[in-house]
């Protein structure tokens, strides 16, 4: 392998455009070519090779690949890309059903090929600095998990709903930050806008340590909304994705005497620090942990196996829906 990397990213969507944007400002990586059979409508290739199939970016020679299609052909062109020895990210979801999903973590696995799920969300710097805060101990005991993911559709997605599109982030950032896998979960789903898959769901889950889950994702609000609150035994942590925020409120001693400030305020509170964070750009960080991945170094990627786990949360949140009952996640 070169000093740099040569890499290609195939799907020029939403997600795509971005990917190949952050891979041109990496020092360490060449783009020698991108690949989609509608083009390149948004015109972010430059000076490189625009191809319609991922055959053509293989002629290319890569290192590392980007795979930013609908999820319906993630397992297609993952199993090409590890026949062929390229490094991947397939964005998330992994596969279009926990099946295909396994399928994939084998055969990159058996291939030796290094592979990570883009869950950007994990590279966030308010829920890096959650994580962080949550492993010291801050909060104590853990008690509660509440997130809300709610805007208006992207328009971009066409072969999943809400579930597996979009609260497979919160799904999971929980087990990642809590430590601890889902055991249970209660959902229900709402399709209100003539499409064929689920725009609204609301989940309540369990953990394997007693925490308590509550997930709100939609695409349905005109309000683009994505918070993380995090409640235990010595206050609660809440993170602002949007605006890579963290802050710090501790339960208190101090009562509050007057009686009205009381009503609104609660009937004592502690000290509330919002945190100053640094705050790269989610992608670039994520894509900097993927590239040391490529190399064979120690990166911290969302592994293969961790984005199969997640996808069969999403399944089972699917299940729970459809059946009215709650479902035991399995191990």
């Amino acid at each position: 392998m070169s000093d740099l990397l040569r890499a290609g990213v195939i799907g020029l969507g939403q997600m795509g455009r971005h990917h190949v944007r952050v891979l041109r400002s990496l020092p360490d990586v060449q783009l020698v070519g991108v690949a989609d059979p509608l083009g390149d409508e948004a015109r972010v290739a430059g000076d490189v090779p625009v191809l319609a199939d991922l055959a053509g970016l293989l002629a290319l020679d890569l290192d590392l690949c980007v795979v930013a299609t609908p999820t319906d052909v993630h397992e297609e062109l993952g199993l090409e890309l590890a026949a062929a020895g390229v490094a991947t990210l397939i964005e998330k979801p992994l596969a279009a059903d926990s099946a295909a999903g396994l399928r994939l973590v084998e055969a990159f696995g058996q291939a030796g090929v290094p592979a990570a799920v883009g869950h950007i969300e994990r590279f966030n710097a308010a829920t890096q600095a959650m994580k962080e805060r949550l492993s010291e101990g801050s909060l104590g005991v853990v008690y509660q998990v509440v997130t809300s993911r709610q805007g208006p559709f992207p328009g971009r997605v066409r072969d999943v709903g809400v579930v597996k599109d979009l609260a497979t982030h919160d799904l999971d950032l929980t087990e990642w930050m809590v430590g601890s896998p889902y055991v249970t979960v209660a959902a229900r789903v709402a399709r209100r806008t003539g499409r064929p898959h689920e725009d609204l769901v609301v989940v309540v889950g369990t953990l394997a340590d007693g925490t308590i889950t509550n997930h709100l994702v939609n695409w349905l609000s005109p309000v683009k909304e994505r918070r993380i609150v995090v409640s235990g035994s010595e206050g609660c942590l809440s993170a602002d994705t949007l605006t890579a925020d963290l802050t710090f409120n501790a339960n208190g001693q101090v009562r509050a005497v007057w009686d009205d400030i009381s009503r609104f305020r609660g009937v004592s509170e502690g000290d509330m620090i919002r945190y100053a964070l640094d705050k790269p750009e989610p992608l670039l960080v994520e894509l900097e942990q993927f590239t040391k991945a490529a190399r064979g170094e120690p990166g911290s990627v969302v592994t293969l196996s961790e984005g199969l786990r997640t996808l069969r949360v999403a399944e089972s949140v699917l299940a729970s829906a459809a059946s009215g009952e709650v479902v035991v996640v399995a191990p």
